[in-house]
């Protein structure tokens, strides 16, 4: 099944309006560690389906490489010609 365009922007447009809503409460990040925090978010769309993301911020660029790097390789084992 194919994502359709209409369901990608819904999807994007939830994930912002819960980022906004998180960033303007202050003390969601009152306890945060000195050099790196991240946010993720579940959700379902109306026909059940699944959605996830993750916000990441370092200071340390090897930090968010290394993340984006096994995304890279989640999405290459989703590869349906390789199962």
């Amino acid at each position: 099944m194919a994502i359709e365009p209409s369901d990608a922007v819904n999807v994007l447009k939830t994930i912002a309006s819960h980022l906004i809503d998180v960033s303007r409460n202050e003390q969601n990040f009152k306890r945060l560690p000195d050099i790196f925090w991240g946010y993720f978010a579940r959700g379902h769309d109306n026909r059940d389906r699944k959605f996830g993301v993750i916000l990441t911020y370092s200071e340390r660029e090897k930090d968010i490489d290394e993340l984006i790097k096994m995304y890279e390789q989640w999405v290459i084992n989703q590869d349906p010609e390789k199962k």
